[in-house]
């Protein structure tokens, strides 16, 4: 039997304003750098396997993302320093693409998923 082709695999930001903090990242202060050079790394390894995040269970999901993104799955990503991205994946049977939504420090994570 033939193995089904590999689907294509691509990324998005969940909105423009979040494509613009991203490049804005990127022109920051240092710190804001290195965060923009972990997510280029995220994205990398998202690009290689969706999967690579953990799943987030649909019970802790934020109302506003279910709302906002009508996400019927949620994972999270970790970065170095605390830091966490969050993504949802969308696809066929041609391509998979991880919808980056936020990404936060570990306090702003903790708050906006209630631990």
């Amino acid at each position: 039997m033939k193995k089904p082709p590999e689907r294509i695999k691509k990324y998005a930001f969940a909105d423009e304003s979040l494509k613009k903090a991203f490049e804005d990242l990127q022109k920051g202060k240092y710190e804001e750098q290195q965060l923009a050079k972990h997510l280029q790394k995220a994205i990398q390894d998202l690009l290689e396997n969706p999967l690579c995040g953990i799943r987030v269970p649909s019970d802790l999901w934020p109302k506003e993302y279910v709302q906002k993104y009508k996400i019927d799955n949620l994972r999270k990503y970790d970065l170095p320093d605390g830091w966490r991205l969050i993504y949802t994946l969308r696809g066929n049977e041609i391509e998979i693409i991880s919808v980056l939504i936020e990404w936060f420090d570990h306090k702003n994570y903790e708050r906006k998923f209630k631990y």
